[in-house]
């Protein structure tokens, strides 16, 4: 039967991959879309890729983003990217901007935040945890690497409550690390974890556990609530944290891709990126389980089990959400003309500023020119 199966997978695969795929299962632009990040400016990263995550400084500088190689980098218009912290000590091979195989000794700084009150930058470094360093840059300081003596797997994304002092941040998997990202999609895994530390006692709090690739985390504007993507099932969540549902959690929006990083704008409103849209083939491998984890192992490289999950096609679309989860804008570059395999959209004085965790850029958009762009019927 096994043999059967690899032979059916081995047809499949070599028709698709022979074949031009895009016009039949590349996923179709979204229906009352901007297309509009097409014309979004480019800023190029010099011997680095994959700026995940984008944060500005307490006095507006900016943006800072972590890199593939396990440093933080900060840009100063008119002289460019600078190096101003990393999350290993060691960093003795750690020279070639992607190399997976060497994120575990060089770290991976995926999601970052500034504390408003203190501008210590919090970064949750997928392989060694959360962890802190001052407005000065330099070596970081690991915090924390375990809740319940469960060691994190996979640190993704993070918010601050600077009111109370309180961290709230993902593990997206204690099966697979970042470099296997695929396998958790491919396999449903479930054991990602929403959790709080308490900058004050110490203590960290598993909020919520079950989660399908936990990812992107956005506190709302009251701070009544916290929101978690959950990337494998195309999810928001929201987890009460005062009120009346306090310790309750619900969906808060559903959305049409895969959500990665999530960032609340001066309204109150999130923008979630989108890692891409769900097409045709991402829909059945999650339907057909065992057809998915027939994938993992077939002779299928990395990059080829990648481009089945995007459709065949590298884009770009970000959605904004209401403070109630109703999507009220969707902006795309449904060609990957310019942006493709966002991670994290920023809104900072009128300007979108992006990040991709697998390209060697940030872009940025200015919003008063999407009047102009034309939208989808």
């Amino acid at each position: 039967m096994k043999k059967i199966i690899f032979a059916a997978l081995a047809i499949l695969t070599s028709i698709l991959f022979a074949a031009d795929p895009i016009r039949f299962i590349a996923p179709k632009p979204i229906k009352g879309s901007i297309e509009t990040l097409k014309f979004a400016q480019i800023i190029d990263l010099i011997g680095a890729v994959g700026p995940e995550s984008l944060a500005f400084d307490t006095n507006g500088g900016g943006p800072y983003t972590g890199v593939g190689d396990g440093r933080i980098l900060k840009w100063v218009q008119g002289h460019g990217w600078s190096d101003f912290a990393f999350t290993a000590s060691n960093r003795t091979g750690c020279v070639r901007p992607f190399a997976p195989e060497m994120e575990h000794v060089c770290g991976r700084p995926l999601g970052l935040r500034f504390h408003p009150k203190t501008g210590d930058l919090y970064i949750a470094d997928a392989y060694l945890g959360l962890q802190v360093v001052g407005p000065n840059g330099g070596l970081a300081t690991q915090i924390l690497t375990e809740a319940e003596n469960e060691p994190f797997k996979f640190t993704n994304d993070l918010d601050i409550d600077e009111v109370d002092d309180f961290i709230y941040f993902t593990d997206t998997s204690t099966r697979f690390q970042r470099r296997q990202f695929i396998a958790s999609v491919l396999t449903e895994d479930d054991t990602g974890r929403l959790m709080k530390y308490n900058l004050v006692s110490q203590k960290v709090q598993v909020l919520l556990r079950g989660l399908k690739f936990a990812n992107g985390v956005a506190l709302s504007k009251d701070r009544s609530y916290v929101l978690v993507a959950e990337t494998i099932s195309g999810r928001i969540l929201r987890l009460w944290l005062h009120g009346p549902k306090a310790g309750t959690s619900d969906i808060f929006a559903e959305l049409p891709g895969f959500p990665d990083n999530i960032r609340r704008n001066s309204k109150g409103e999130f923008w979630v990126a989108l890692h891409s849209k769900k097409g045709i083939i991402s829909n059945f491998l999650q339907s057909n389980l065992w057809f998915a984890k027939a994938l993992l192992r077939s002779p299928l490289s990395f990059k080829q089990l990648h481009a089945l999950l995007i459709g065949f096609k590298a884009h770009a679309i970000a959605v904004k959400l209401s403070e109630e989860g109703q999507i009220v804008e969707a902006l795309e570059d449904s060609e990957g003309l310019t942006m493709k395999l966002i991670s994290e959209v920023e809104e900072k004085n009128g300007k979108l500023w992006i990040g991709s965790v697998l390209f060697p850029f940030v872009g940025h958009y200015d919003l008063n020119e999407r009047e102009s762009a034309s939208r989808r019927d």
